[in-house]
């Protein structure tokens, strides 16, 4: 069995993956493409049996009343080809609802769409005195919210995946004002962890030759390193550059998420050095490499935040790469900061770590002034004392039991260590702002990881070189 068949719960473990496959460069393949085709036009033809009673409802009824009476009928309707209509016909309504209208329509989710608590009381107790199959199979469903069946239902339509994405995207910009929609989020999300499944993901190298409105797509999406246009995109698709990314079937020619790799000799420290351009991008590229750098990991809907895709995406690669070059050593990332200047902010507000001196609450005043960054002096003084405060915020600040900036969580999730910490990493505006222009190594040893990632996730320990330790102290 090919490495392509085989997934891993943690690097190093290979277990063979059902149902998983890798496509290359042409993107979707034919055959793919083909099975879609024939797939849609299917859907579509059973989709014609059910549209006379689309056109009754939207020749009577407003855009925004539309989409409540065809989802009261959706639930109800039984047969493939009415259903499949009707969920064509409620994509399409809510696609034409208005900011407003959109609000309404969550907030009936949760008026008519909510479990009957008396129901589910009255269930409780029936399987309370009779825990049987029956009792049990009626509480289940009594639990489980009405609003759920739909988004299933919805998800029947061609362009269902698609739609419950989007409409998972403009629910999570009401959540802050809204709180009981929050229920509505949880049922959605629920529902996408499982259409998600890591078996129903294909991974695909991106390429030059990979088709434009991809690799467009690539450029839209890049969300740690800004791309400038098709000649940074070449650059980063070059012979000595890697990308892959995830793919679902129900979104054609759509990533959900990609990562970029660079093959350089040991470990990169400056994002800028290694986004750069090759004196010679004429001349071979040599085998001299020994490390794989991933520097930038980019998810890609919005609706589907918080379901991770990135720890299969980054161990999947890993075995891609050493099947492909044999000498690597090594795979780490140059990883940003998103938090720390943000906590550093609110530390000076309140109370900084107790190792920050009277000298060194003075020097941080030098962050006050935009300018700091192109003062030699500035920057020298200030490199002790806010790599010290990165150090200490990356290893011992938490949110809850685990570190408070995000990035750090994922990859201490996945068994990476802290390397190291890189001063004046990134100089652009973004870097700056975000972390002083720090950057930070997190490295994938294979034969570690296992033990990191049970170490992080049952006893809160964060997995730290010697070098990087040494800063705290």
């Amino acid at each position: 069995m090919s490495v392509n068949s085989y997934n891993f719960g943690r690097l190093g473990d290979l277990v063979p993956l059902q149902g998983a496959r890798r496509r290359h460069v042409k993107i979707p393949n034919e055959e793919y493409r083909g099975s879609m085709i024939k797939f849609n036009q299917w859907v579509s033809s059973i989709a014609d049996a059910g549209r006379e009673l689309l056109s009754r409802v939207e020749s009577r009824q407003e855009k925004d009343e539309a989409i409540t009476i065809l989802c009261r009928e959706l639930c109800t309707s039984k047969g493939e080809a009415m259903g499949t209509a009707i969920a064509h016909g409620v994509v399409k309504a809510y696609r034409a609802l208005s900011a407003e209208g959109k609000k309404d329509f969550f907030e009936l989710l949760v008026t008519d769409y909510s479990p009957d608590p008396a129901a589910i009381i009255e269930a409780a107790e029936q399987y309370k005195q009779t825990p049987d199959r029956a009792s049990y199979k009626a509480l289940s469903h009594v639990i489980e919210a009405r609003r759920q069946n739909l988004f299933r239902r919805i998800n029947m339509a061609p362009e269902g995946t698609a739609t419950l994405i989007q409409m998972r995207k403009d629910l999570l910009g009401l959540l802050p004002e809204n709180d009981a929609l929050r229920d509505v989020d949880s049922d959605l999300k629920h529902l996408m962890f499982s259409w998600f499944n890591r078996g129903f993901l294909t991974l695909e190298q991106i390429s030059w030759k990979t088709p434009a409105h991809i690799l467009e797509k690539l450029i839209a999406y890049e969300a740690v390193h800004e791309m400038e246009g098709w000649d940074d995109l070449r650059r980063r698709l070059a012979d000595d550059r890697r990308c892959f990314a995830f793919f679902h079937p129900a979104l054609e020619d759509e990533p959900l998420i990609f990562v970029e790799v660079a093959l350089v000799k040991g470990i990169a420290r400056n994002v800028q050095v290694l986004l750069q351009a090759r004196d010679d991008e004429s001349a071979e590229v040599t085998e001299e490499f020994d490390t794989a750098i991933f520097y930038s990991i980019s998810n890609c809907q919005e609706g589907l935040k918080g379901i991770s895709f990135g720890n299969f995406l980054i161990k999947q690669v890993v075995m891609e790469l050493r099947n492909e070059f044999p000498q690597l050593k090594q795979f780490a990332t140059l990883s940003p900061i998103p938090g720390f200047m943000r906590w550093l902010k609110k530390a000076r507000a309140d109370a900084l770590p107790d190792f920050v001196s009277e000298e060194g609450k003075r020097l941080l005043g030098m962050l006050d002034s935009a300018a700091w960054i192109n003062d030699p002096a500035c920057v020298n003084a200030l490199e002790p004392v806010l790599m010290k405060l990165c150090a200490h915020y990356l290893s011992q600040v938490k949110r809850k039991s685990l570190p408070a900036d995000p990035v750090a969580r994922f990859h201490l999730g996945n068994g990476a260590q802290i390397a190291r910490l890189n001063w004046q990493g990134d100089s652009s505006d973004n870097g700056i702002q975000q972390s002083a222009g720090i950057l930070v190594n997190y490295a994938y040893q294979l034969q570690d990881v296992e033990r990191n990632h049970e170490a992080f996730v049952n006893q809160g320990v964060v997995a730290a070189s010697s070098e990087f330790q040494k800063i705290l102290k």
